[in-house]
């Protein structure tokens, strides 16, 4: 790729690259991946001047934070690591959150473990416990920054009255939440709130899992694993009303010369300085296809037509199955 600067960003007090590297799919979620394609992609991210890493100990239970230990052996200073506690199982139940203090001081030694590190530069709880008050976690999350293991807390997917308990508790860095075209849920209330507290907005699946770059127009190519097959907004139906937004972007963005996915991530990084999207992929080419969208600005009155183009509120079907939407805070 033609070689471009990648201006910083703030996450709180925290300092990265204006785009991270989102590593789930490395692991988990879209079918299966080749590690040591994953490690090179992850290199040629920190070739290019990425330095925010962002992974789970959800994602391929394990096996995701292990790769990104073995990608930065020898590299941890270019690195700012992020990952994230929370899902787990409780007596036997299927899949639920904690946000205990013991299972966080737990789950924290064991992600380092994998990392293969001596601190965490971003912790977040990836979704908030309900029976738990988010003061007990936070509190418990402060403690790992008192003892060294963490430098910076963050939340994923809460709502803004948690994120104000939070914060109250001690200084949030960053909320990792899900913002692109077609999901916009933290606009009217979560993203004011985090401004007014200096808090980073971290936009997972910025391209719409993919979606918006016009690359999916069905999932019968899709591997029987891969979770876009049960989400609603890839249903029979939802899918075609949802192709339209695209072809409108694929027209836009040809007008300007790039991609329909690289107009999409522009416009994320046009919601402000404090936005840090992180769009995944394992593969080379993608990765500098989406940096590139770094280079392009968006005048006013294109951000007016790529909003008409993908008009909030007008997407079909929800986001997540009724089972993994009951884990998000509105």
């Amino acid at each position: 790729m033609t070689s471009i600067s990648i201006p910083t960003r703030h996450l709180g007090g925290l300092a990265v690259s204006a785009q991270g590297l989102g590593c789930m799919g490395m692991s988990h979620g879209y079918g299966a991946s080749d590690d040591a394609q994953s490690i090179a992609t992850i290199n040629r991210a920190l070739d290019l001047g990425v330095t925010l890493l962002d992974t789970s100990d959800f994602y391929g239970a394990g096996h995701n934070e292990e790769l990104i230990g073995r990608a930065v052996a020898g590299r941890r200073d270019e690195v700012v690591l992020a990952t994230k506690f929370g899902f787990a199982n409780r007596l036997g139940e299927p899949t639920a959150i904690r946000g205990d203090a013991a299972y966080v001081r737990a789950a924290c030694d064991a992600s380092l473990r994998r990392l293969g590190v001596d601190h965490i530069d971003l912790y977040y709880q990836h979704r908030v416990d309900p029976q738990v008050p988010i003061e007990e976690t936070v509190g418990a999350m402060a403690e790992l920054v008192a003892a060294g293991k963490v430098r910076h807390l963050g939340l994923s997917e809460a709502g803004a009255a948690t994120v104000r308990r939070a914060h109250a508790v001690h200084p949030i860095a960053a909320l990792q939440s899900e913002w692109s075209l077609w999901t916009r849920d933290l606009e009217n209330e979560i993203a004011p709130v985090c401004r007014e507290l200096g808090i980073g907005l971290v936009p997972f699946s910025p391209l719409g899992r993919g979606f918006l770059t016009g690359r999916y127009t069905s999932v019968e190519g899709l591997p029987e694993s891969d979770l876009r097959r049960s989400q609603p907004r890839f249903a029979d139906g939802n899918l075609e009303q949802n192709l339209a937004i695209v072809e409108k972007l694929d027209e836009i963005a040809a007008e300007k010369g790039v991609s329909a996915g690289q107009l999409a991530l522009a416009w994320v990084q046009h919601r402000g300085d404090d936005v840090v999207p992180i769009p995944g992929t394992r593969r080379q080419k993608y990765l500098e296809e989406n940096l590139g969208a770094l280079a392009l600005e968006l005048t006013a009155e294109e951000l007016t037509a790529i909003d008409a183009a993908a008009p909030a509120g007008r997407i079909a079907g929800t986001r997540y199955d009724e089972a993994s939407i009951a884990f998000v805070e509105a």
